[in-house]
């Protein structure tokens, strides 16, 4: 049974709502309906995890998010208003995505894509500042700024990369990350300092994070609020102690059963 009503923290001035929100794609007998009448708020300075298996429609409303896609129905707005100038969106909402590589060119170094990342800011700062920023937000993820001199993304490995996009989210300081999985091409230990720097993030700069992955595991410990999606809907919402010990739905328990005694390792902590 659809769940269709609004998933909000009370008490809280959502930064996200979503109001009945489809996103279709193709026509006819070959429409995919990607996103179906979703309604949900997340609250500013939350991290909020969207989990879903592979195809449930999970990235498409991270792209909505980002203002990539505009609904196919229904009402999607960003502190009260809808998306309306996708330039002036990502000076307040940043990404970082699964693969590093394909968000740097791999001809310009790194320091330098850093610092030309200024340029989508309304009100770019002088050369000074950006230089400093950079440098710090290097040092935010453990990096020295000599390390990377002069290096192009083809000579760092993912876990070095995945740092590079989180520098470049803790230079430009804007309000909402959406982390579309993340950790999902490094190894365990990178992966506990990627999630170790997202929070961070949070409370450093007050960022809201939207956490996109396929693991209830990773959710459950990043989290102030998790929605399950499957088929493109919101089938489960609530905190993580509500959706991942209390399960109600067939998909969130197949979710925790994909990782071996999740339930035991949660109690004990």
């Amino acid at each position: 049974m659809p769940n269709n009503s609004s998933h909000s923290m009370p008490g809280q001035a959502p930064i996200f709502s979503a109001k009945q929100v489809s996103m279709d794609f193709g026509h006819g007998k070959k429409i995919c309906h990607a996103v179906q009448n979703v309604s949900f708020d997340i609250a500013d300075g939350a991290i909020v995890s969207v989990v879903g298996g592979s195809g449930c429609g999970k990235s498409v409303l991270a792209k909505i998010m980002l203002g990539l896609y505009a609904p196919t129905s229904g009402e999607f707005l960003y502190q009260g208003r809808p998306i309306t100038d996708q330039r002036d969106h990502w000076n307040d909402v940043q990404s970082v995505f699964q693969d590093p590589f394909s968000c740097f060119n791999q001809f310009f170094t790194i320091h330098s894509q850093l610092k030309d990342a200024f340029g989508i800011l309304k009100n770019k700062p002088s050369r000074a500042e950006i230089d400093s920023r950079v440098d710090a937000a290097l040092r935010a993820v453990n990096v020295l700024p000599a390390e990377i001199e002069g290096k192009y993304p083809f000579e760092l490995s993912g876990g070095q990369m995945q740092r590079m996009l989180l520098a470049r989210i803790f230079a430009l300081r804007p309000k909402v990350l959406v982390a579309d999985e993340p950790t999902s091409m490094v190894d365990a230990c990178v992966r506990a300092n990627i999630l170790d720097y997202l929070m961070k993030l949070k409370h450093e700069l007050g960022m809201t994070i939207v956490f996109v992955t396929h693991d209830i595991g990773l959710a459950y410990y990043v989290s102030d609020q998790i929605f399950i999606m499957h088929e493109g809907q919101i089938v489960e919402s609530g905190i993580p102690d509500e959706v991942a010990l209390h399960p109600k739905h067939p998909v969130t328990l197949q979710l925790i059963d994909d990782i071996p005694d999740i339930h035991k390792d949660w109690i004990k902590r």
